[in-house]
């Protein structure tokens, strides 16, 4: 039904776009900072990637000019261990996985027919905290203190004892801030594809990057945490000698690879599937037909994020595990490389049913498909454990990583940036210039690259800075350097091509290679609020089905065609039908990211330079500034200046009891549950593992205050689930009283947990044994404080008229958080409390 406002707007569109633009476009100067748009976003992400990605090329070629000749003396060991660590440091967590999220950022909302992402200020945050972690971490280059412990940090080389300097410290503060930001965008992903899409695209009809992206984020939130629990953990052992990675406390040096290669593995799939999104975004358009298989496509995408998980220990087949442990994660390395090729047969069968167009984008997915081929062969070599043994820590190894992070990500990332380009500019890429930068970047990658497994072959290990002459090694790493260069020119034609392209670029018509998806709807560059008018979707292939669509949408013939009333806004839908279940408000403009980032910015240095004082005064600054901007929101002014909708709209979200914040609380609770449970697996690992491990003879921990404490948890918990019964039937009475309740019974837990704390006199930087419970204990007391200040801040916020029946939305999220941390806290009792007694040491 019309409203009368979109009966009359659809006799003037233009004041449509003018009002939508008023409300929606980017302010300019300095006030930019403020920026939450995803389109701006994104394209930072990108473009601040790309930066990163020039300074890990430039650490190759000092790599490759290193290893040309036998006994060079071009950078001595220390430089050439930190160039060799930054290097890939830099390649894969602020290069690979940013530059893949922020292509994610800027085109998913424009291909499922929303206008934003759910969260905009969330994606500012995690922008400001990976330029922040970046621009930390890069630092240390340039000061020569840069970590060199390689990439993946093994202790003990990164522990204290072999790396005295701020190297390691540099990495793990760095890392860590970075991951904030991956952990922020996961989230932000993954509620937006399931809650945001369009009016009528059910899950079935939803483009496949979407749904590759939605596996790529669920596999951040799932897997990024172990490695920020590992780096806590470490840095903990650095700063203040907890020996959570040394065998004569009781620690094991091998918990930091398991740790380490949880999140280690996934991560290559992780960086695989949005590029193989790429791939069966681009296959379809340029074969001219639908792909083959979609639902074979979707479970190959499902059955990969899921197997990945099961096989970190591929990595550690020489560290000593046990043979039937090496049989398992052999065989499941193998498997894996089902669904792969389930992925590759349907590219080759819709190319080979269609009429393949061999324009650029295409000669770099040829690419791609040669080169992801050859580098699944070889790992599926280093799954059979007999192989491993033998070219483990050659350069066999560098070879096959390359092979299928290179020729599995850069490959496909630069097909779509060429694909996507028009829509970015408005301006065709050069076709000359492309194609050479193409064939210097195939031939010149693979004549670094495949060689250097004949290096590995013949024995070069890794990690070497230099070598004798003699060796039999010579030709071939002058052959690879060589070829190092010539694919760094063809990089840098790419990167010439498109920086000249926005200014010399063919302007281009609307749709140009007659692509199939909601993106190519928008105009060309695109505008801050994406789509006039979202429309009903009922294909896979909207554009195609019907050619017509961009312009009724632009005319605003669909849904949400009104902008008087001032709110950014657009459809909330259900995760499985797309059915419309309300009308998400989204916040505006807001300086509260970027001060919170520059807080936890400072917080990184003072770690840094050791004034810890500093550090704790600024983590409180950066949860006031994190709480202020939590007060815009829901039913305030600011928020949503008009809560009316037009007749036969869905209500506003914030009047609801189920709106994209539930959502996003719950996805982030995922991420929490999977650091809580890596801790729990730490616990018990260093319990059956560690040979020094000792467990005190009296268990330190009170059960009885500990049982107490869950107790008022419990009873908190069961306060707020009567209160959230009462505003679902529209009773909101005491609904203040209620709340401050709960937040007096949390504040007893959090009271009683710091007194087993400190009654239990624990000696951390003694014993891992009560190094590992201390963290458990901080854990369950951050989180219990967190939730007391949630609940008051509830309480006050009825008294100002933003929550209560009439705005029921806000006590339910926080609900979610009691309800986890009851979970969680009574598992810590089980294991810290209850086990010990029960078992013994």
């Amino acid at each position: 039904m019309k409203s009368v406002n979109q009966e009359a707007i659809e006799h003037d569109p233009q004041q449509l776009h003018n009002d939508l633009h008023a409300i929606w476009c980017n302010p300019k100067g300095l006030r930019s900072l403020t920026i939450v748009n995803h389109t701006t976003l994104g394209l930072r992400f990108m473009v601040t990637g790309m930066v990163f990605f020039l300074i890990g090329g430039i650490l190759a070629m000092l790599v490759r000019t290193q290893l040309a000749m036998p006994d060079q003396n071009f950078m001595s060991p220390e430089i050439y261990n930190q160039v060799t660590t930054m290097h890939g440091t830099v390649m894969m967590f602020l290069f690979a996985i940013p530059m893949l999220e922020g292509l994610a950022i800027y085109l998913i909302p424009k291909m499922i027919g929303a206008r934003d992402l759910v969260c905009p200020r969330l994606t500012s945050l995690g922008y400001f905290c990976y330029l922040f972690g970046g621009i930390i971490l890069t630092s240390s280059l340039i000061i020569e203190m840069a970590p060199s412990s390689g990439w993946f940090m093994y202790t003990p080389l990164s522990s204290k004892e072999f790396a005295p300097d701020l190297g390691s410290d540099f990495w793990l503060l760095g890392i860590t801030f970075v991951e904030i930001s991956a952990v922020s965008a996961g989230v932000e992903l993954v509620v937006s594809i399931l809650r945001t899409r369009t009016q009528g695209m059910a899950l079935h009809k939803m483009p496949l990057f979407a749904w590759y992206i939605l596996a790529m984020a669920l596999m951040i939130v799932v897997g990024f945490p172990p490695l920020i629990l590992g780096s806590i953990l470490l840095e903990l052992e650095r700063a203040v000698g907890m020996p959570f990675f040394q065998i004569a406390g009781g620690g094991d040096p091998l918990l930091w690879q398991h740790l380490f290669w949880l999140f280690g593995h996934p991560e290559v799939y992780i960086i695989f599937l949005p590029a193989a999104g790429i791939v069966s975004t681009l296959i379809p358009v340029f074969a001219g037909r639908p792909i083959v298989g979609y639902g074979w496509v979707v479970f190959a995408i499902i059955v990969t994020g899921f197997i990945s998980f099961g096989l970190w220990v591929h990595h550690m087949f020489t560290v000593g595990i046990p043979q039937l442990a090496q049989a398992f994660f052999s065989a499941a390395s193998m498997l894996v490389a089902v669904p792969t090729a389930i992925q590759v047969f349907v590219w080759l069968a819709t190319l080979w049913l269609g009429k393949p167009k061999m324009k650029l984008p295409m000669l770099w997915v040829m690419g791609f498909l040669i080169i992801f081929v050859c580098g699944g062969l070889t790992g599926v070599m280093l799954a059979l454990v007999p192989f491993n043994w033998q070219v483990h820590d050659t350069h066999f190894v560098v070879a096959h990583m390359h092979y299928v992070l290179v020729g599995g990500m850069f490959f496909p990332l630069i097909a779509g940036l060429y694909y996507w380009l028009p829509l970015f500019s408005g301006r065709m890429p050069s076709e000359n210039l492309g194609r050479w930068g193409f064939w210097l970047t195939f031939l010149g990658f693979n004549g670094t690259f495949l060689i250097m497994h004949w290096t590995g072959l013949l024995g070069m290990p890794r990690r070497v800075y230099t070598y004798e002459a003699g060796s039999g090694w010579e030709i071939y790493n002058l052959f690879s350097s060589v070829s190092s260069f010539v694919l760094s020119a063809g990089i840098a034609m790419v990167l010439l091509d498109i920086a000249l392209h926005f200014r010399y670029g063919k302007p281009a018509k609307h749709n140009p290679w007659n692509a199939d998806t909601l993106e190519w709807a928008n105009t060309m560059p695109p505008s801050a609020y994406n789509f006039v008018s979202l429309p009903n979707v009922g294909s896979r292939h909207p554009l195609w089905d019907d050619p017509n669509l961009p312009h009724t949408m632009k005319e605003g013939k669909h849904g949400l065609a009104v902008a008087t009333h001032g709110r950014r806004e657009m459809y909330g839908t259900d995760p499985i039908t797309g059915k419309i279940r309300e009308i998400i408000h989204l916040p505006g403009n807001s300086w509260w990211p970027l001060f919170a980032a520059a807080a936890l910015a400072v917080v990184c240095l003072s770690l840094l330079t050791e004034v810890y004082a500093l550090a704790g005064v600024f983590v409180i600054i950066a949860g006031v500034f994190l709480l202020r901007w939590s007060w815009e929101n829901g039913a305030h002014p600011s928020a949503a200046p008009n809560a009316d909708v037009a007749t036969g709209d869905p209500p506003l979200h914030s009047r609801t009891m189920d709106g994209p914040g539930l959502w996003a609380m719950a996805v982030f609770l995922i991420a929490n549950g999977s650091f809580f449970l890596s801790y729990l697996f730490g616990w018990f690992y260093l319990w059956t593992v560690s040979p020094e491990w000792r467990m005190p003879d009296i268990p330190p921990l009170s059960l009885l205050v500990m049982v107490l404490a869950g107790l008022a948890l419990l009873a908190g918990s069961t306060v707020i689930e009567k209160l959230l019964r009462g505003l679902r039937e529209q009773r909101d009475g005491r609904l203040a009283a209620g709340l401050y309740l709960a937040g007096g019974l949390g504040t007893i837990q959090a009271v009683l947990t710091g007194w087993a704390l400190f009654s239990a006199e624990l000696s951390p930087t003694q014993t891992t044994h009560d190094a590992v419970m201390l963290v458990g204990l901080f854990y369950a007391l951050f989180h219990g404080g967190l939730a007391v200040i949630l609940t008051v801040l509830q309480a006050l916020r009825v008294g100002y008229g933003y929550v209560g029946a009439h705005a029921p939305f806000e006590p339910a999220v926080v609900a979610l958080l009691w309800r986890y941390n009851v979970i969680t806290f009574w598992l810590l009792i089980g294991a810290l409390a209850v086990l010990p007694r029960v078992i013994g040491g």
